[in-house]
Order: structure tokens, then sequence, then C-alpha cells
């Protein structure tokens, strides 16, 4: 991987919904460029090439991988494809920014970071909160003691569907749904973040409507008298909050994914005796800050091995978590992702 000069451009593999947000972010971003984006059908992607500002149309994804003026690729597709096309992404020399879940299991997981790594190309899955100045802030009571001990973290994720979308990919397993890998992966990834470690053993439990999770709740064991708790679903009102306690006191985010009020990312630390504080961080765009920090690593040269370790982790932890909610069974975590 060599040292990068100039803009890093971009390329993008459907004309996904939430491509539309993270093109805008690298149309914002400093030291990006949309370049090209490829979709199976021509007319849509000419539609919008013109909506969102791309100079380049394909009518395939393999083209846009074949384009030599793209550095970077950013997959929205459906989890079941992640792994083929960031392969093919990585044998091509892209860098690749995927969509979380990375993929549909912690196996396809390590053969897409083996793939990039091979072929000396940047991974990361595409959690944006991780990137905000919040999460930097949030952490600094976190790992200076001011919490004391730490010993718990609870989290939740959810939204309503009013009427059930039957034809929306979530509810497919096939394709990677049900609300553990798309909702539940923030919560477990905010653990691993938290612990800065691994669980041991991990307990889940679901509501299931054809073979998917419509809703599910996790225990998670870690060594150290640690335990972290969460539950995440498609059929309860939006939540999106977050607790870390320790023996001194506790750090409350009641917006983790993303702040409720864009000009006010907040979070609060709490001590034994009822005091609190609120911290309120910097307010750039958390899409453009993944998008910045990815060019960064593009530009140095340097591959961060932690972005698909990290990855890696989390899809361990929610494929124990799954296991363990089919076989209503406590299941054991390996602790080297």
């Amino acid at each position: 991987m060599k040292e990068q000069q100039g803009n890093v451009h971009w390329g993008v593999l459907s004309t996904a919904r939430i491509a539309t947000k993270v093109s805008a972010a690298i149309r914002e971003a400093e030291g990006a460029e949309l370049l090209a984006i490829g979709s199976r059908s021509k007319p849509r992607a000419a539609a919008w090439a013109d909506e969102h500002h791309a100079s380049r149309v394909y009518g395939s994804y393999i083209e846009v991988l074949d384009d030599d003026d793209v550095d970077a690729v950013y997959i929205p597709l459906p989890p079941s494809m992640h792994k083929e096309w960031t392969v093919k992404a990585a044998e091509r020399g892209k860098h690749v920014l995927c969509e979380k879940p990375l993929a549909l299991d912690a196996e396809e997981a390590r053969e897409m970071a083996a793939a990039c790594r091979a072929n000396r190309v940047q991974l990361m899955d595409g959690v944006m909160w991780v990137h905000h100045p919040r999460a930097a802030d949030m952490h600094i009571p976190i790992s200076d003691g001011a919490l004391g001990e730490l010993r718990r973290v609870t989290s939740a994720f959810t939204f309503n569907w009013d009427v059930i979308p039957e034809n929306d990919l979530r509810l497919s397993r096939n394709l990677g749904g049900g609300s553990l890998l798309d909702l539940g992966w923030y919560c477990v990834r905010a653990t691993l973040w938290a612990f800065s470690d691994m669980p041991v053993r991990v307990y889940g439990t679901a509501k299931y409507y054809n073979d998917v999770d419509l809703s599910f709740s996790g225990t998670m064991w870690f060594e150290g008298d640690r335990v972290a708790s969460f539950d995440c679903g498609f059929n309860n009102g939006m939540r999106k909050w977050l607790e870390v306690s320790g023996t001194r006191g506790s750090l409350v985010c009641d917006d983790f994914t993303k702040a409720w009020d864009a000009d006010r990312p907040r979070f609060w630390v709490h001590d034994g005796s009822g005091k609190s504080h609120e911290h309120v961080s910097a307010t750039p765009i958390q899409e453009v800050c993944m998008i910045e920090e990815f060019c960064r690593i593009v530009r140095s040269g340097q591959l961060v091995e932690r972005w698909p370790s990290t990855a890696i982790a989390t899809q361990m932890v929610c494929d124990a978590l799954d296991a363990s909610a089919r076989t209503r069974k406590p299941v054991d975590v390996t602790l080297e992702p």
C-alpha cells in the first residue's frame, strides 16, 4: 500500500437507500471525491448520478471495480453479497468501506479481511458513530478511571414497524436480515468499545418472524466481574441509548448511534452521590467523519488493522448470540478474533 496524494476517488456499488447518506458525506468530506456509481440497471444508475453528482455511470458493479481511477468503493449491498464484492474489490486494488453487518458470519468476515490484507487495501465496516468526536470524548471517563472499575454496559437500539414490510431484506435470513445484525450490531460494538475486550460467554433470546429475529435480547459475560446486556428490535419505539457503569459512577448517552440534535451531541457522567455533569462534543457530521478517517488511512499508505479486527470481533459475538438464541443455551466465545 503506497502513500497517496490528492483526493481519494470513490465508487459506489448500488443505489441502495443508505448510499444516499454516504454519498452526501463523500461529497462533503475533505480529501474525498465521488466519482462513479454502479447498478444492475444503468438507467437507475444514471438517475442516481444526476441527483448525487457522480460523473461516471456503470450498468454493473464490476465496471466500477475495473475503473482504474476508482481508489475506494462503498458497498451498501445486502449482507449476503458483501463477501463476494469485497473480495472482488480487493483483488482489483480497491479499498473497501462495507456496510454493516460486515458479512453473514465470522468465517466470511475473516475471508474478506484476509483478501484485503493480501492485496494491501483497507477494510472498514460502516459503523459511523465511532468516528464522531463524541465517541472519543465518551471514552475518556471510561478509560481514565473516572467511573471506577467497570462493571456493566447496557444498551438498546430499536424502532417500530407499524406494518411489517414483507419485502424488506431485513426479513430474509438468507440475505443477512434480522434485528441482531441490523441493530444489535451497534450494541455489541458499543460493548466491545467500552470494555476493550471480548466476552467469554453469551446468552440470547429472540422473537422470530419467518425465521428472522424481529427482536433480540442479549447478555454477555466478561472476565473481571463484568457483564453487558442489550435489546434491539423492529417492534418498539425509537431508542438508541447506552450506559457504562462502574464502581464510582456511570456514563449515559441517550442517542449514541446518532445524536437527536446534531448541533448538540451530548452525554452525561453521574457519580455515586447523584451529581452529574453534561458534556457536549463538537458537531461534525458523523458520516463525514467516517469518510475522512477512511481517506486519511488511504492517503497514509498504512493499513489500520483495528477496523477489520473490530468488525470480525463484533461478527463473532453476534454469531454466538444467534446460536444461543436458536439453541436456547449459553454459548462460549473464542477470545481471539
